[in-house]
């Protein structure tokens, strides 16, 4: 840009007659993709929008909730939380937030609806149905738009579980990637189980066997955090003994066998809904007998961390992923860990959890003990110890030689 003083004589290429630039600007479209990013952060500062619907959280849903928290056309995730913005039923035409929450009452869904408005006091609504809180406040919406002599409102065309956003394209690929809804027997699927939609765990309790949660039909103990019982393949890790299988190729190769496992572990396994339970980890290729598949990745920590962190855990209703390294040290990987963590419990397992020591440094890994065509579930054995009748966990393998207990 020039001033009048210094304009160049005659037209010139190079002469700007404005400050706007014309730029190429690149918008990631993938929509399921976006949304996968936003659940994996875990935090409620990352939302987004759709239309006037502001999402917050999915929520989860345990084993004996799944025959009452659904219908033909939603799921109703317990924790589920979502702003609605739309019309007041106290000031006209004017809009406000109507803050969306799925809560359980006595087994059965509870749907409630804040409304917060600027300068007026809270109003609360509650109803078992989604349909009871907006029939209420369309009503009201209606009658006061009438008074106001404004457009009238169709009311009829205004659906309960549309309002709470459950009827949403992007709401409804995150409901059904929830572990288990494959469960809610009434409900019509739409999409179907994403690949990109990996939770996290605290809204992913029946992620893996060894995690699920304490429920009245389903108790289990912490097996990982008081179990003795582990496998040959473990014990002869820190005995030295090399009588396994296993130790042959370990002891020729094991640290080219790591590095190479770090890198390609990713083009070993991928993550799909388990005939076992919840999600299971499958082999994305054929994989060789005495292959390390993955590595149990987690956080380290002492004996009295794990115990205090267990029953931090409970107290949350979240699912517990904890895997003992020795005596000693627990890897817990309830909040940080891999794909590992959701490797199935199998009485004929196509793998072994193995402690293999590297750089000073105990890692758990994952070996296939025979071949395994490409698409087979991952399962290895839990090795639980034995208890009573009151703390028996069962076994849904469907193994030929399923013990029907995995403790």
């Amino acid at each position: 840009m020039l001033c009048t003083q210094h304009k160049l004589k005659g037209p010139s290429d190079d002469e700007l007659s404005t400050f706007a630039v014309l730029r190429r600007v690149y918008i990631e479209r993938d929509e399921v993709k976006q949304i996968a990013s936003i659940l994996q952060r875990g935090d409620r500062i990352h939302l987004f929008r759709v239309g006037s619907l502001i999402f917050h959280a999915i929520g989860q849903l345990l084993p004996s909730q799944m025959a009452n928290f659904h219908s033909a056309t939603a799921i109703f995730p317990v924790g589920y939380e979502a702003t609605r913005i739309y019309w007041s039923t106290r000031v006209p035409n004017k809009r406000c937030r109507y803050r969306c929450r799925i809560s359980e009452d006595d087994g059965r869904p509870l749907f409630e609806v804040r409304v917060l408005e600027h300068g007026m006091e809270d109003l609360q609504y509650r109803d078992p149905t989604p349909e009871g809180i907006w029939d209420r406040v369309v009503e009201q919406v209606a009658k006061l738009r009438e008074e106001s002599s404004m457009l009238k409102l169709f009311t009829e065309h205004i659906k309960g579980e549309e309002m709470y956003g459950l009827t949403i394209h992007a709401v409804m690929r995150i409901t059904e990637s929830l572990p288990g809804v494959e469960n809610c027997q009434n409900y019509q699927f739409r999409y179907g189980r994403h690949p990109l939609m990996e939770l996290p765990l605290m809204i992913n309790p029946t992620g893996c066997a060894r995690s699920e949660p304490k429920v009245p039909t389903h108790c289990k103990r912490p097996h990982t955090l008081n179990s003795t019982s582990v496998s040959k393949a473990y014990q002869s890790t820190f005995t030295g003994e090399l009588n396994t299988p296993y130790s042959k190729q370990f002891v020729h190769s094991k640290s080219s066998q790591y590095r190479r496992l770090k890198t390609e572990w990713k083009n070993n396994v991928y993550l799909a809904r388990s005939r076992i339970q919840g999600l299971g980890l499958y082999a994305a290729k054929d994989l060789e007998k005495h292959t390390m598949v993955i590595e149990y990745i987690g956080t380290v920590i002492r004996n009295e961390v794990a115990n205090r962190r267990e029953k931090i855990y409970e107290s949350q209703n979240r699912g517990i992923y904890m895997f003992r390294i020795n005596n000693e040290q627990v890897i817990d990987a309830t909040l940080t860990g891999g794909p590992a963590r959701y490797v199935n419990h199998s009485c004929a397992p196509n793998c072994v959890a193995e402690v293999v020591t590297f750089d000073k440094e105990d890692k758990i890994i994952i070996i296939s003990s025979r071949r395994i065509p490409k698409g087979e579930e991952l399962t290895y054995d839990y090795q639980f110890d034995f208890e009573d009748d009151q703390h028996k966990i069962p076994c849904h393998c469907g193994a030929w030689n399923c013990r029907k207990w995995m403790n």
